[in-house]
Parts: C-alpha cells; structure tokens; sequence
C-alpha cells in the first residue's frame, strides 16, 4: 500500500486526460474511462521493466467508484420529485413489466436455443435482461434529458428492474448456489424490496416539513455532512434487505427534491457527482480481463443484437402505453440499453455456483461492448428515430402501393 496515493493520483490524472481527449472528439466519455481502465487494470500485460498496472489500489478505487454510483442516482432523483412519480405510477408499472418480459424472453430463448444449460440459461437471461443504472443515470445528466418527459418511465423502469432483480437473485442464488430454492424466501425478498421502496417514498413525502428545518443551516459543514450521512446510512441500509444501495440513493434524491434546499444541495453535490462517477466507470474497466474475450466474441455479439432489439421495442410499447411520442419512446429503449454493474453480479453467481467458465468472458464482452454502444446509440437517438420513420414510411408506402395495383410483381 506504499504507492497507494501515487496510483490514485495516476488514476486521476488519466481519467482528465481521456476525459479531454473524448471532449475534443465530441464523444461519449464513457468508454474511454472504461478502455482507459482496462489498459491499465491488474490484467492488462506488463511491458518490459515498467509496470503500469494499478493493482494495489484497484479494492480501493471500486469503492471510490461504488460512492460514484450513488452520487449519479442521488442527483438524478434530485431531479425528479415522488410526485412526479406517484402520477405516472401506473404507466411506469405496466411499463416496467413490458421491458422485463420482453428482454428476459429473449434472454432465455437465446441460450436455450444454442444449447445451453438450463443453470447456465437463466444466468445468461439475468445478464442480459437488468441495465446499468450507473450508466443511464450518467447518460441522463451528460446528455441535459433530465427534464424530458420520457425520463420518468426511465426511472421507473430503473426502479422496477430492483424489484426483479431482487426475487431474481433470490430464485437464481438458490438453484445455482445450493441447488433449491424457496418459494416464501423469494416472495419475502420481494415483498422487502417493494415495501422498503413504497415507504420510504410515503414517509419520506410526509416528512418534508421536518427536513426542511433539519436543514435549514448556515454551516455548508454541517449541512453537507447530514445530507451525506442521510444518503450513505440509507444506501447501506438498502443493500441489507436486498435493494441495491443504488436504488436507496435514488430515493433519498427523490424525498429530497421535494424540499425547499434542493438548489443548496445540487450546487453540492455536483462536483462529487463527477469526479466519483468518473471513478467508477475507470474502476469498471480495471475488473475486465481483455485475453480472455476472444472465445466469448460470437455469443456476446448475438446477445447484444437481441438486447438491441429487445429494448427499442419495449421502449416503443412503453412509451405508447405512457402516452409519449414516437420519439420520445425511441429515447427510452436506446437509453436503457447499457449494461452493466448488475450483469456482472449475475455473472459472479454462475462462477461462484461452478457453471460454464464462458459465462465470464461473455459477461464481460457483452457488458462492455453495451457500455459503448449504449451512450453512443443514446446521443444519437434523434438521427435513429429520423432513420427509421423514414424506412417506416417507405415500407407503408410500398404496402399502399400493392394494395392499389395487386396485380403487380
């Protein structure tokens, strides 16, 4: 641990530095942190005498990139507010649950049909069915769609996956782990998941008034410390009764954008908001083994084709049950598409449980490849939507055009 201050500072240092070549490129800057990070993680090769790896502080710098999340979901709640939510209620639920059965039906389907394992099968459908919060949330506020309209179902969505995504690492760790699993242990995972989630937001609305005596203090010292301490013990205690601490971050977002410090806490909270985030997608690319992709290149290209379309047509549905546009609902589908932290969660039970060491790799390729597809589709969302109205149109109009003439070839 000799150099620990020196790699982090190294780490810094080349994160501005990619950070401001992808400025100059007018580019996402999400991949870059993530290929910056896999040049230089414990994996990455030694070259002659010199030896760039970051291995000591890689622990550390995922649990500065573990913070980052927070701040990224913390902020985007700021932007929102329980209200907001609370009226689009039933359309995030019925949208939530078309984007689940949708991308975990192809999920299943495509394994099975290359032969795989019915174990292996549902790791796989877990990996590609749950998208990265980190990444979308970074999207969202890079991109300025905090404010769209679409962003709400984006959020729900988000929510909605915890709740599936808790029942399903409960389902999933029981068959893999130790090979049985219990139907009240699952419903119990889920019932913890949905209630923590509904009364926090019913208490935390009601407790507004109370918050905003809290916190109406002239000491930035203090008024930081009782905003990071409320998001860190309500994370923590999220991840404990099996609501990813993400999540929890969200909601204390939420509760406090409904008070009457939410600029105070923006202004903030902004840089701390960047600086770890930015940690995490670096320290996202310091877990990635290039050398062992190429046996997974096949099947992770299979499964993002069958992502891409899974989301773009969830979010279409979606966003026409919701009562949004055309375009707005391309925007869901396309911003979603990342993956991320929670695929390689699903990934690190199939090893733990003793499955098919391609998982591995195909987790890793899929998600990465998902990490740089996903902002680039996301920015360029006007132009996809422009594209494919006008082959829309063009298709319409060949079919009117046989109706007309139907005896033509």
């Amino acid at each position: 641990m000799d150099h620990l201050v020196l790699e982090i500072g190294l780490a810094v240092l080349l994160i501005a530095v990619v950070g401001i070549f992808s400025t100059k490129l007018r580019f996402s800057v999400i991949p870059f942190y993530i290929l910056i990070g896999m040049a230089v993680g414990p994996h990455a090769p030694k070259i002659g005498v010199f030896d760039f790896r970051f291995i000591e502080s890689a622990p550390f710098i995922e649990f500065l990139g573990r913070l980052g999340v927070l701040f990224l979901l913390f902020y985007l709640g700021l932007e929102f507010s329980i209200g907001r939510l609370i009226k689009s209620g039933r359309s995030i639920a019925v949208g939530g649950t078309i984007y689940i059965v949708i991308n975990f039906t192809l999920g299943v389907i495509y394994p099975l049909a290359l032969g795989f394992p019915i174990e292996e099968t549902l790791v796989m459908a877990g990996i590609t069915t749950i998208s990265s919060s980190a990444i979308v949330a970074k999207v969202l506020v890079d991109l300025k769609r905090t404010a769209n309209p679409e962003t709400e179902m984006i959020l729900g969505i988000i929510m909605f996956e915890d709740v599936f995504l808790a029942v399903y690492i409960s389902i999933l760790s029981g068959l893999v782990l130790s090979g049985s699993t219990s139907l009240g242990g699952v419903l119990l995972s889920a019932l913890y998941a949905l209630g923590f989630m509904l009364a926090f937001l019913i208490i935390g609305r009601k407790a507004v008034p109370l918050l905003n005596r809290v916190l109406n203090m002239r000491s930035n010292e203090l008024f930081l410390l009782v905003i990071f301490g409320f998001l860190f013990v309500t994370a923590g205690f999220s991840e404990t009764i099996h609501v990813a601490e993400a999540i929890g971050a969200l909601l204390v977002g939420l509760v406090l954008a409904e008070t009457e410090h939410l600029k105070r806490i923006e202004h903030f909270i902004i840089p701390f908001r960047d600086f770890f985030g930015a940690l995490f997608f670096f320290s996202f690319g310091l877990t990635i083994d290039p050398f062992t992709l190429g046996g997974a290149v096949w099947l992770a290209l299979g499964a993002v084709l069958i992502t891409l379309f899974g989301n773009y047509s969830a979010g279409l549905l979606a966003g026409r049950y919701a009562g949004l546009s055309p375009k707005a609902s391309t925007n869901i589908g396309l911003t979603i598409v990342s993956r991320g932290e929670f695929s390689i969660i699903m990934a690190n039970i199939g090893l733990a449980g003793g499955l098919l060491q391609i998982i591995q790799p195909f987790a890793a390729l899929y998600v990465l490849i998902l990490a740089i597809l996903g902002p680039l589709l996301t920015k360029e969302s006007k132009t996809i939507y422009k594209y494919a109205n006008k082959l829309l149109r063009l298709d319409r109009g060949k079919m009117a055009v046989q109706k007309n003439n139907p005896n033509e070839t």
